[in-house]
């Protein structure tokens, strides 16, 4: 009676291993074949103008998020301390959503800042007298530029993948336009 058991148990476990791994395609039981579409799905080719709309998004974020933790830093003023932490914490999950569609798109995305946006960063980073309004005026002046690149990008990328990323990251990026604005008037 045991061994009977014991060999219907792993009839039985052998029948939904089977049936698992059948099933996890499109329905047609042939799994490879529908993990092969989506990764040439997934790795079609990417128009030049898509790539150069990442690496720009991928630079800026990057910006945001050392301009962020410098905020944290020197800011005099709790708003802007924690508009800048808003900015590491929003910009680096953006980031990486960028990375993860970046990989899945065979683009490779710098790693450091361009040399305009590394002056920035250095020129924020020496102030002493004034941090705090020259920061928010530059996060206002960034954002107006960022929102409308994202909203051309909307109208011209064609990769579906990359305007998901844009769709997503739009309203964050006029929240943040919002924000700073707002913390813009309270310094004047």
């Amino acid at each position: 009676m045991k061994k009977i058991f014991v060999l219907g148990g792993s009839v039985l476990l052998l029948t939904l291993t089977q049936a698992c791994n059948n099933g996890s395609g499109t329905g047609n039981g042939n799994s490879n074949v529908d993990t092969a579409d989506s990764m040439n799905a997934a790795s079609a080719p990417v128009e030049k103008s898509d790539a150069d709309f990442m690496v720009s998004a991928a630079i800026g974020g990057m910006s945001e998020v050392e301009m962020g933790r410098t905020a944290q830093q020197k800011a005099t003023n709790p708003r802007v301390s924690a508009f800048g932490a808003m900015m590491v914490n929003d910009h680096s999950k953006a980031n990486d959503s960028l990375k993860t569609l970046a990989a899945r798109k065979s683009i490779t995305l710098p790693d450091s800042l361009d040399q305009a946006h590394r002056s920035d960063v250095d020129k924020l980073s020496s102030m002493s007298k004034g941090y705090d309004k020259a920061y928010i005026d530059d996060m206002v002046k960034d954002h107006e530029k960022d929102i409308d690149e994202f909203e051309k990008g909307a109208q011209n990328v064609k990769d579906p993948d990359i305007q998901a990323f844009i769709t997503q990251t739009l309203p964050v990026l006029r929240t943040h336009l919002d924000s700073a604005k707002a913390i813009q008037e309270s310094l004047k």
